[in-house]
């Protein structure tokens, strides 16, 4: 069975997370500090390489400064 973390959905999914850090000017050691939790928290996310729960894409995004609602609804328009 292929890995859910190489399904183009999800890599849309992450890839959202990861320009609005860049656009937020936010580098993975903040987000991680923000996170409570090591840089590679952040990296192995952005690599593909762990899956993201709801709660933490919650989390991210708040601590990106962003509302988890909206950041979803871009997501899903992004894949329509």
């Amino acid at each position: 069975m292929t890995s859910t973390l190489h399904d183009p959905d999800y890599r849309v999914f992450v890839s959202h997370l990861i320009a609005l850090r860049r656009e937020k000017g936010i580098t993975q050691a903040t987000l991680a500090a923000r996170l409570g939790r090591p840089q590679s928290f952040v990296s192995k996310n952005e690599r593909f390489e762990r899956r993201i729960d709801p709660a933490e894409f919650r989390q991210i995004t708040v601590a990106l400064g962003c509302d988890p609602v909206e950041q979803f609804a871009a997501i899903v328009r992004k894949l329509a």
